[in-house]
């Protein structure tokens, strides 16, 4: 069973996302009451459930004051309350939803999802409002220039899903942490679950690895609390292996969830981490042979036992597990049918090895939170070199993108490298032609190209960049606008002089691509040959 307070924490960040901490912004002329947020097109037939959040000073009777539209107004009930007041048409309903304290709204109240302007009165005069058009169901409506923390834009996401969270960056200082590429360190992620003695909590997009299996069942077994929550609808659809992989999870008494369904807060449950124990594993890899497993993509991680990150981590695993959303795999797999896939099964040489560097800084990032205003924080922060690895771009005009840009155009020497992928191997051609001409016409110091991996790796899964070879951002999120504004992502900005030249060195070798010479293949059937003339030889001179 997951703690309830996780649910709580859900709502606080949320629901009354429209506020503050310190000091609400209230309405004109007030002073003391405003409309902050409105919910007007409920995941429910009728829209059974709307509701409508207020802040109003201590001690205020929400007598004196009613809700209005077009159509009607409404008087609230002769109760004393202060602070953040919700008030639903269906109260029962949103109790549910939001579990806290709701007060009943008049049905005579309706609001339109195509748009309402919504106000709030004392006496005959109107003292605040509200205005939407076009309410997504599901999505809560928070109002212009409200801010939740620093991080946040003041208003530029005027409507969030209900219960997606709104947290602000944390920062962690100083520390040591393990910097791993794959496919170089098959055995990481594995032999971190492993060691559990107390707590895995395991979030992917998909899952499919057996070996990762193995070892949650063992923990398990021996005592370990193991939670894991994956996507209910990945691209392409779920695999018969991976349900195979969680109804035998479910069966060893690990807690599986699935997020997705009607109210989905995210469009895809794409991060990939694990807390286990005090320490957090963060890669850009799925929990599936090609990726952790080391089987077929480059791809790069950290694990940092820095308390700050874990205890974000856990709780952002908590606040994702809890919701109405993360539903248990026992209850989402009836009735679904699954598709076949064969798993990865290559091997690849180690050129590197997992290192043990400090950090001046860690930084954890949330999509949709506040990873997309970070990382373009990070790139124009930007002085002498960035290098870029990917899966692929977002397109040209995609926000990443024009920072990069910006950068080259402030003079840093600027190098992208694309995954040549076959399906993504023709749009990042272009997008590097496009890039590459750009440079060209406007002498920037940028170059980019489409990686030739030879026998080193199969594809570039990577999704990470070094900015003056000592700020590292490594996660999830890919460079894309639905990755950073729809998407769950988890994304670390590690900053250290030796942290960012492990990275740095991964890219120089990738960028390289593999070595001039003859071919493994070739060496091996030279050698062939050469011991098959040294042996007729000595054949030879025997008989003679």
């Amino acid at each position: 069973m997951y703690r309830t307070r996780a649910s709580l924490f859900v709502l606080l960040v949320a629901v009354f996302a429209a506020v503050g901490a310190a000091g609400a912004t209230t309405g004109p002329g007030t002073g003391n009451a405003s409309v902050v947020a409105v919910y007007p097109n409920p995941v429910a037939d009728d829209d059974a459930g709307e509701f409508v959040v207020l802040t109003v000073p201590p001690e205020t009777d929400l007598g004196s004051l009613a809700v209005g539209d077009d159509e009607a107004r409404v008087s609230l009930p002769n109760v004393t309350a202060g602070g953040r007041v919700t008030l639903s048409t269906h109260p029962t309903v949103t109790r549910e939803l939001l579990d806290r304290q709701v007060y009943p709204l008049s049905e005579d109240l309706q609001l339109a999802n195509a748009g309402e302007h919504v106000r709030l009165y004392r006496g005959g005069s109107v003292i605040d409002g509200l205005t939407y058009a076009d309410a997504p169901e599901g999505n809560l409506r928070v109002r212009v220039g409200e801010r939740v923390n620093d991080s946040d834009t003041g208003g530029d996401r005027q409507w969030r899903p209900l219960g997606a969270t709104d947290r602000g960056v944390l920062t962690a200082e100083g520390g040591q942490v393990t910097a791993f590429v794959l496919p170089d360190a098959p055995d990481l992620a594995v032999g971190a679950l492993r060691s559990a003695d107390r707590r895995i909590l395991l979030a992917g997009y998909t899952f499919t690895s057996e070996r990762v299996a193995d070892a949650l069942v063992a923990a398990a077994r021996r005592g370990v609390t193991v939670r894991v929550l994956v996507d209910g609808r990945p691209v392409g659809g779920t695999t018969a292996r991976q349900a195979r992989l969680l109804d035998r999870l479910a069966r060893a008494g690990v807690g599986v969830r699935v997020l997705g369904g009607g109210r989905a807060r995210y469009r895809y449950h794409h991060a990939k981490y694990a807390v286990v124990d005090d320490r957090a594993l963060v890669t850009t890899e799925n929990w599936k042979p090609a990726g952790v497993g080391g089987n077929s993509s480059r791809g790069w991680g950290v694990v940092t036992p820095q308390p700050r990150i874990v205890e974000g981590l856990t709780e952002t695993f908590r606040a994702d597990a809890t919701w109405h959303d993360a539903r248990p795999w026992a209850q989402v797999r009836e009735g679904q049918s699954f598709v076949e896939d064969e798993p990865a099964n290559d091997s690849y040489p180690s050129q590197f090895d997992p290192a043990r560097v400090p950090v001046e800084e860690t930084r954890l990032l949330l999509a949709p939170d506040n990873a997309e205003a970070e990382i373009r924080a990070v790139l124009r922060g930007a002085g002498e070199s960035l290098v870029i690895e990917q899966v692929t771009l977002g397109g040209r005009t995609q926000p990443f993108v024009r920072e990069t840009l910006a950068a080259a155009r402030r003079g840093v020497k600027v190098r992208v490298l694309l995954s040549g992928a076959w399906y993504v191997r023709e749009d990042n051609e272009r997008l590097v032609a496009w890039l590459n001409d750009r440079a060209d016409a406007e002498g920037l110091p940028l170059t980019a190209r489409v990686a030739e991996p030879g026998s080193r790796f199969e594809k570039i899964h990577a999704k990470g960049a070094v900015v003056d070879g000592e700020r590292v951002v490594v996660g999830s999120l890919n460079w894309n606008n639905n990755s950073a504004r729809k998407n769950r992502e988890v994304v670390l900005v590690l900053e250290g002089q030796e942290v960012g030249e492990y990275y740095q060195d991964v890219f120089e070798a990738d960028w390289e691509g593999p070595r001039p010479g003859v071919p493994l293949g070739l060496v091996a059937v030279l050698a062939v040959v050469v011991l098959a003339a040294f042996l007729v030889a000595r054949t030879v001179e025997f008989e003679s």
